[in-house]
């Protein structure tokens, strides 16, 4: 049987890692080992922040929607339940664009909260 050399495989997937690690910084982006650890480390905060992202979003989304209810009269805790209560099902990514750009679309959303609340009691 004949004898296989690897030499050209290796070279390939070496220069693959190379390539995409290029703007890391030292030897991180020079020497292979390093490289390869370096991206290692890279694709697995990328895979976790991807997720990570979508958790500081929805934080950001109810700040901003508690500051603007607070603003007309209801906590956050409150308007999502008067919301509840309604039957209104808008999420709160678009209540969060409704609080920053239509503060009187939202100030709608919060009375329909405040009458649904009232109705209840």
């Amino acid at each position: 049987m004949a004898r296989v050399k690897r030499g050209v495989a290796a070279h390939r997937r070496h220069k693959k890692v190379l390539a995409q690690v290029k703007g890391h910084r030292a030897t991180n982006n020079r020497l292979y080992k390093r490289a390869h650890e370096s991206l290692m480390h890279a694709l697995y905060y990328a895979y976790r922040d991807r997720r990570t992202r979508k958790r500081d979003m929805r934080r950001l989304w109810i700040t901003r929607i508690n500051a603007a209810a607070r603003l007309n009269g209801l906590p956050y805790s409150r308007f999502i339940q008067g919301l509840s209560r309604a039957g209104v099902a808008v999420d709160r990514k678009m209540l969060a664009d409704l609080a920053v750009r239509d503060e009187t679309a939202f100030a709608d959303v919060v009375q329909v909260a405040k009458q649904a609340l009232l109705a209840q009691r």
